[in-house]
Parts: C-alpha cells; sequence; structure tokens
C-alpha cells in the first residue's frame, strides 16, 4: 500500500501534554520540524492532560527547551492550544473533539487528518485509546496514533496490550516509538551494511569472534528510583533500545528496503534467537562512592530491592549467519562514562605476527556521532612493531556543515511521511519479550542476586571476566587520540 502522507492540514495532539516527555522531547521536536518547514501545512498543536493550566502557563511551560528565534517560538505557539481533562471521563474527550472540530471547519473541513501522541504512564494507554476512538476518530480523515514505551512488563502483559489496542487501531494507523530508531548512527546501520559488501560480507561466524552492544549512563535514577524499580535496566534499556540495534546489526538482508519487508527481516532474526539463561547474565546495582549515594540510598527505593541498574546478558542467534557468535549486551547507569556503541570484534588471525591485535568495526551512536575501523600498521620509522590505529568517520569532522535531527524529530516526521520502517511492529514486539521474558521472571523472584558496584566506576568487578568468557579481548596497546611511538617502543 502506498504510504499516506500527510501534507494538508492537521490536527497534532499530544496526551500528557503537561508531562515531561512532552515538554522536553516532543514540543522541541515539533518545533524544530516547523522551523525547517517539514510540518503538513496548518497543522495546530493541541497539548491535553490533566493538569489545568491557562494557555500562557501552557506556553511557557513547553517553551523552556526551544532552540531558536524569539519570532520562531512565538509563530509556533501561535499554533498550540491547551486543554484540561481526565483520562477517564467521556465528556472531557467529547470536548476535545469539539475543539479539533471547531479549528478544522474553520479551515474548510474538508479532511479532517488526526495524530494522537501517547506522552503518557502504560497504564492508561488502553483507557485513553477507548475514549479517543470512540469520540475523536475522523472517519473522514487519516488517523494515526504514537505510543511510547514501555510496552508492556512481559510476552504477557504485551500481548494484553496489544491485543486491547489492536481492537481499536489498525497496525497501519499504530506507530510504536523507539526513539533510538530515530537516531542517526541507528538509521545508518542498513546504509552500512547492504551498501557496502567489504562490511556485509564480514558479518558472520567466520570473521566475527563476538559482537558487544553497550550502552553507559554516568548519573544514577536521579529520583526516578521509585518508578525505575517496577522496571530495571533490562526493561528499561536492553528489551527495546538495545534490541533494535541488535536486530539491525545482526538480520539477513531484506526481500526488499520496504519497511515491512526490513521489519520482517527482524522479527525472523529475533524468532532465531535463544531464550536467555542465567549462566548468561550479569546483574550490578551501584553503591554509593565519592559523596554520590547509592540505588538504595533513594527513598522511593525498597532497602531489599532486587533490581538492577547495570545488566550484561548474552543472546545467542541459533542461524547459519550467527551460530556461536555471542552478542553481548551491556547497559547500566551510575558507570564512568556516557556511551552507547556497537562494536565488532574479529577473530584471531592464524598465522603469528608479533603485537597484532584482534580488528574491531565500532559503530558509536552517542556522543558523537562515528564509525571507526580498528586496524594494526607498523610503527613509523625504524620499528618493526605493530600498532592497533583506526579508519576514523567521525560526523562532526567529515560533515561539518550536515544538520542531524534529534531522534524524536526524526520519527515524528517519519509518522507524517507514513513511514514506517523506524517503528515496532506488534510481532516483533512479542518476539522480543520472548527472548527476555523468562529471564526477566526469574530477577524478578530474586533467583539472580545483584553484584554490588561503585558509582562511577566501569560496573560489577566481575566484569571482565564475563565478558572475557565470551572471547572478548581487549586491546594491549591501543591509545586514542594519539599514540607515542617512543613509550610504545620503549614497552617492548
Amino acid at each position: 500500500m502506498e504510504p499516506r502522507q500527510l501534507e494538508k492540514e492537521t490536527s497534532f495532539v499530544i496526551l500528557g501534554a503537561s508531562g515531561d516527555l512532552a515538554k522536553k522531547k516532543t514540543f522541541p521536536a515539533l518545533f524544530r520540524l516547523f522551523v525547517h518547514g517539514d510540518l503538513p501545512k496548518d497543522t495546530l498543536m493541541m497539548g491535553y492532560a490533566r493538569s489545568n493550566m491557562t494557555q500562557e502557563e501552557f506556553h511557557e511551560r513547553i517553551s523552556g527547551h526551544f532552540k531558536g528565534t524569539d519570532e520562531q517560538k512565538q509563530a509556533f505557539l501561535q499554533r498550540c492550544r491547551y486543554m484540561a481533562g481526565q483520562y477517564d471521563d467521556d465528556e472531557a474527550f467529547a470536548k476535545l473533539n469539539d475543539a479539533l472540530t471547531k479549528w478544522e471547519d474553520e479551515r474548510g473541513g474538508g479532511q479532517r487528518n488526526r495524530v494522537f501522541y501517547f506522552a503518557l504512564p502504560p497504564n492508561v494507554f488502553v483507557p485513553v485509546s477507548h475514549h479517543l476512538r470512540k469520540t475523536c476518530y475522523a472517519d473522514d480523515g487519516i488517523n494515526r496514533v504514537v505510543v511510547e514505551k514501555p510496552f508492556g512488563k512481559d510476552l504477557e502483559t504485551c500481548s494484553h496490550m496489544l491485543k486491547e489496542m489492536q481492537s481499536m487501531w489498525t497496525e497501519a494507523e499504530t506507530f510504536r516509538i523507539d526513539h533510538y530508531l530515530g537516531k542517526e548512527m541507528v538509521k545508518n546501520i542498513i546504509p552500512l551494511r547492504f551498501g557496502n559488501p567489504v562490511v556485509e560480507h564480514t558479518l558472520n561466524k567466520y570473521m566475527v569472534d563476538n559482537v558487544q552492544i553497550t550502552f553507559k549512563e554516568p548519573f544514577g535514577t536521579e529520583g526516578r528510583g521509585g518508578y525505575f524499580d517496577d522496571f530495571g535496566i533490562i526493561r528499561d534499556i536492553q528489551q527495546n533500545h538495545l534490541c533494535q540495534v541488535f536486530s539491525l546489526i545482526a538480520m539477513e538482508e531484506p526481500e526488499s528496503f520496504t519497511p515491512e519487508a526490513i521489519r520482517d527481516a527482524k522479527v525472523n532474526l529475533l524468532r532465531s534467537v535463544k531464550p536467555i539463561s542465567a549462566d548468561d547474565v550479569l546483574l550490578g546495582q551501584y553503591v554509593a562512592h565519592n559523596g554520590k549515594p547509592g540505588y538504595k540510598d533513594d527513598e522511593t527505593v525498597p532497602k531489599d530491592s532486587n533490581t538492577p541498574t547495570f545488566a550484561a546478558v548474552v543472546l545467542h542467534v541459533d542461524n547459519d549467519r550467527w551460530r556461536d557468535v555471542p552478542f553481548i549486551m551491556k547497559a547500566g547507569k551510575a558507570l564512568d562514562e556516557s556511551k552507547v556503541e556497537i562494536r565488532v570484534q574479529y577473530r584471531d588471525l592464524e598465522h603469528d605476527i608479533h603485537n597484532i591485535e584482534r580488528n574491531e568495526l565500532v559503530i558509536r551512536i552517542q556522543p558523537g556521532e562515528a564509525l571507526y575501523f580498528i586496524m594494526n600498521t607498523k610503527v613509523p620509522g625504524h620499528a618493526s612493531e605493530t600498532v592497533p590505529v583506526e579508519l576514523d568517520l567521525t560526523y562532526k569532522h567529515r560533515f561539518q556543515d550536515a544538520y542531524i535531527p534529534e531522534a524524536y524529530e526524526a520519527l515524528i516526521l517519519d509518522c507524517l511521511r507514513d513511514e514506517h520502517s523506524n517503528f515496532v511492529r506488534d510481532d516483533e514486539l512479542e518476539a522480543s519479550w520472548s527472548i527476555f521474558t523468562p529471564i526477566l521472571h526469574a530477577i524478578d523472584a530474586g533467583e539472580l542476586p545483584c553484584e554490588p558496584y561503585k558509582y562511577g566506576s566501569r560496573g560489577p568487578e566481575q566484569l571482565n571476566d564475563f565478558i572475557e568468557k565470551f572471547g572478548y579481548k581487549p586491546k594491549k596497546n591501543y591509545e586514542w587520540p594519539e599514540t607515542n611511538v617512543k613509550e610504545l617502543c620503549s614497552k617492548e
């Protein structure tokens, strides 16, 4: 089916408009799209939430993260309106529909295009969907619903949510956001792989020893401990964000590069992954260090909490391309740096040349988008030693005048263009939850303990032994960003 791009009058309704997600992500993304001329003609932004606010208070709240001129801000805010209402009140949603209809009638009322964005907690997804479908659905226009994670807590709750939502919205109308799919370097994985035979032909069990997908945050839960404790790092980061990255780097070439063919390839890959076993998991929970509080120092966190704030989990793919190649997912809070990257480590050479290190392909997702390949070269001069160096594509150096949109900006534009490839399909969700649910239930039951690690460290002390058990070899003579040749040679 041909995409149905929204080009004319469109009502963009943000449910949960008073919350942090709307303030920090959704409205700033819409503002950037407005500044760049990417919103449909005569778009109305309608905020809806339970908080009582005047229009002025609403405008002041959402504009705090806008980056632009005062003129641009005022022009955008003229298109932003606010309505207070409950999430379980038919009459409130009827008033919302009346307001949208009045605005649409003022512009001719020919086609009523409506996008409903759920910046909401998941416990109200279903009742809000019910009220919108009953009261605000436009029969004479295009309707779309954009849903934020989390999509359940395990396979059972996810399947229940999907079933309820599917009774109200078709899959074509549904856009499930995982904002990592909007990040520049994640969107670049498919062109990188399938546009470069020299890359794609090395991504297999004959060339690759292991793959690490790493997410590191240098701060803790910072007041969100009570919320975080219901989910933990695996549900918060690995089952969704990192699993999407894994799917793209490991999937087979799709039959075509249409959205559905790409999502078919991701689902096929996920269905070939074995459920995670206890032997393939290392869990951690940060403790106080250097004046920084520990996870359980948060008054909203139970003192007996076994919720992991760090996890290293290993995925095993049971197919001809990747069999026996471990994919090591690491994610944690209160670590030593901020970083998200994919690191493909190739196998050792069969011949023995002094100091030859493993080649690595590294895709740095953030901060500072980059792609580099670590290879071996002779040390310049009379020395015969070799040293690992990188062929480096750092975006800010190579593409100095490029505008790289924020993830939410890119994904909202994809929604307006009816581009589904960067959104999560229903069977993709169920396949992913099937991998993680057994180990999550074991953690919830207290069967897997969390190892303590210091705030600001790399994670639990057992981390190096754990990843090396699955084949990873750290670099010995690699220095970033420069190599001191004299010092290197003096070590030999």
